[in-house]
């Protein structure tokens, strides 16, 4: 009964699911058939070959988002990462302990 409603008015695709800014996927509200954007930008049919292809897609997309996002972050601290290490100059070097934290915390500060 819903792929008649299909054949009749048309699939009501709706976005399920967005890949990156420019790829996603689309499920027909009524009778559930799949299409994904391909290369060219036009609608094709999603195969489980495509659904890798997306899976892969998200994951480099989203690593390259976060990436630059942590840059940004760290461009807008670059202020307090220099004051950061100033500080880290005046700490004494007979107390290595204090003076070994301060580094791998800079370290981490850092990235």
């Amino acid at each position: 009964m819903k792929n008649i409603h299909c054949k009749v008015f048309g699939h009501d695709y709706r976005v399920s699911r967005n890949v990156t800014y420019h790829v996603k996927e689309y499920t027909c509200k009524n009778c559930k058939k799949e299409l994904t954007t391909n290369g060219s930008g036009q609608l094709t049919e999603l195969t489980p070959k495509f659904k890798e292809i997306n899976d892969l897609l998200e994951r480099i997309h989203m690593k390259r988002h976060m990436r630059s996002s942590v840059k940004q972050h760290n461009a807008s601290t670059d202020s307090e990462e220099l004051e950061y290490i100033h500080i880290k100059h005046k700490v004494k070097s007979s107390d290595k302990q204090v003076a070994s934290i301060d580094a791998k915390n800079l370290l981490v500060f850092k990235h």
